[in-house]
């Protein structure tokens, strides 16, 4: 019956062994990986796992509009890449205006079809509406077409083709917001399953500058399963025979944990897979982004300044390795650590997305402007809209308009797509994925 069951092989040892003992204890602590969800259970626990909350501050610091600026890590769990075949389906974006990461269920592998293609390109779909409606203009105005995270996710799951199932968690950087007329920027947070986001903001209690978790999301899983989170699919009748792809909007509508929090300069944004979350202690998450970052600036000092880019990938990675290391007996006690699913945590591929908050200045605005036009235009001309030379997208070799400033900042958000352990930090419009996006004629 499906879903199937993943059980671990009988193992024989010889009793009362510290040897048969790790051996047991080995198997037990792997885990299985997530299971697909059907449509009927999904459906029956909509209303249960569905959050809505607005975490308001009324502190006003200045009425400018801000952005991310980031870095994300990924790394599939040796065991994993050990088995030949083996794809990591945890996929990351990281763009102005969007961070977020989604982890495909792996058992689509069973089918025959890639568990990596509907978390990229929904998370692709995701990021290109985020800019389109989210970017504020050189006045700091929006577009006005954002209408929240849920339509945002909904549009990108329609604009998607490809068949899996994934669970995904964003982390919208919303400008839109005013309060007493005065702009009041938000992070929407929209959350489908077990990855997990922290808000991080710097705190001068106890005469120390150190980050504390000022907001913390939690997993959606159906039962408290680990292995049964509430996911985002797109299943065929050999899969489950009772799927309409309706119901994914329901999912999408009724059952994501969206989340309003106010934010500020200098905050910190870190979203993981389950990967991250089932094996380290958000305080743990804590003690490495305050080890790495040990004297945080606040977004009142005068002398302000980003984190290094690279920093933040530096971040993902301790946490990602860490994660992995938790999966391994401790030499020093010979047992497995301990982790919020129990002794010996999951093994699983990891990601981790680290962002930090900061002023959306003018020049991001004529940059990413620039960058907008210079698509519209490459695909006027590639489509065969404006000469009429081919109905296929081609790719435009000749990115000669872009000035070596644009290039170097543009730089930050480039994405490597096929590689067992690799930072990635994605890119809005990067020339890697310009083919991927379908083109239109303006």
């Amino acid at each position: 019956s499906w879903p199937r069951i993943h059980r671990a092989p009988h193992i024989v040892v010889q009793p009362g062994t510290a040897r048969g003992y790790l051996l047991i204890m080995d198997r037990a602590f792997g885990r299985s990986p997530t299971f697909l969800v059907g449509t009927v259970e999904q459906k029956n626990n909509l209303e249960r796992l569905q959050r809505r909350e607005q975490h308001l501050a009324e502190e006003y610091q200045k009425n400018k509009p801000l952005k991310y600026v980031g870095n994300a890590y990924q790394k599939t769990h040796p065991q994993k890449a050990a088995n030949p075949g083996h794809r990591d389906a945890d996929c990351t974006v990281v763009s102005p205006m969007l961070l977020g990461c989604a982890d495909g269920v792996s058992q689509i592998e069973e089918f025959g079809m890639d568990a990596s293609l509907l978390p990229r390109e929904l998370l692709d779909a995701c990021e290109v509406l985020a800019m389109d409606h989210l970017l504020p203009d050189h006045t700091g105005q929006i577009s006005g077409s954002y209408r929240g995270p849920i339509h945002l996710m909904k549009e990108a799951f329609l604009n998607t083709e490809a068949f899996g199932s994934t669970t995904v968690c964003l982390s919208i950087l919303d400008n839109t917001t005013r309060i007493h007329g005065k702009l009041h920027p938000m992070i929407a947070v929209c959350s489908i399953g077990d990855c997990e986001l922290l808000i991080l903001r710097k705190s001068s209690e106890y005469g120390r500058s150190d980050y504390d978790i000022v907001f913390n999301t939690e997993m959606q899983r159906i039962e408290g399963n680990c292995q049964c989170p509430l996911q985002v699919s797109r299943l065929d009748e050999r899969i489950d025979p009772n799927f309409e792809e309706h119901m994914t909007v329901q999912v999408i509508e009724r059952g994501s944990a969206i989340h309003m929090v106010s934010v500020y300069k200098g905050d910190l944004v870190v979203i993981g897979s389950d990967g991250v979350f089932d094996n380290l202690f958000n305080d743990e998450v804590v003690a490495i982004v305050n080890e790495m970052i040990p004297n945080p600036a606040t977004c009142g000092d005068k002398a302000f300044r980003p984190l290094d880019q690279r920093l933040l990938g530096e971040i993902a990675k301790r946490i990602v390795d860490s994660c992995h290391v938790k999966t391994k007996v401790d030499p020093r006690t010979g047992a497995y650590p301990d982790t919020p699913i129990g002794k010996g945590g999951k093994r699983d591929d990891t990601c981790c997305v680290v962002g930090q908050v900061v002023e959306f200045t003018e020049f991001d605005s004529q940059h990413w402007e620039g960058m907008k036009r210079h698509k519209r235009m490459k695909d006027l001309i590639t489509c065969g809209g404006l000469f009429g030379v081919s109905p296929m997208c081609a790719a435009d070799e000749d990115d000669d308009e872009l000035s070596a400033n644009e290039d170097e900042h543009n730089s930050m958000y480039s994405r490597p797509r096929e590689a067992r352990e690799y930072h990635t930090s994605p890119s809005f419009y990067s020339e890697d994925d310009e083919e991927k996006h379908k083109c239109s004629v303006m």
